[in-house]
């Protein structure tokens, strides 16, 4: 069976894109080939790093990816999902290398912008960890 190709989009590829691309590997990596990128790549969000290793998936190991280096390297996706803040939508990133890709849009709150205690803020990260966890499980059910 063919898998499908997934590229998870945001603006630093540093915790939302990274959540959703680890919850679809584990989920369902057996049916979709999946990648995360963003648009100014930063560094791994201490807070996303925190709370996945919470729910056993350790990401403290990844790279931040250039959605620009995989246009140059002319990948093609079946679905670009962009996992931006509704607020932040004029910065996320649109993904124009994959013609005919399906092109989803989910607002996740962004990290970067919580304010707080380091308690405060990673209980904030949680609820967004748990809402993406949702979104790719409604998607992998979809996509049975």
């Amino acid at each position: 069976m063919l898998k499908k190709k997934v590229l998870f989009v945001c603006v630093h590829n540093s915790a939302r894109s990274q959540i959703a691309e680890a919850f679809l590997r584990q989920m369902a990596g057996d049916r979709f080939e999946v990648e995360s990128a963003g648009l100014e790549p930063g560094k791994l969000n201490p807070l996303a790093i925190e709370a996945m290793k919470e729910v056993g998936i350790d990401i403290s190991q990844n790279k931040t990816k250039s959605v620009f280096d995989f246009y140059k390297q002319g990948k093609h996706y079946d679905y670009v999902i962009t996992v931006c803040d509704e607020s932040q939508a004029g910065r996320c990133p649109l993904f124009h290398g994959t013609a005919g890709a399906k092109r989803i849009h989910w607002s996740f709150e962004d990290p970067s912008s919580f304010q707080g205690s380091w308690e405060e803020k990673l209980e904030k990260m949680r609820q967004v960890r748990d809402r993406i966890m949702q979104k790719i499980n409604d998607f992998c059910n979809a996509n049975a």
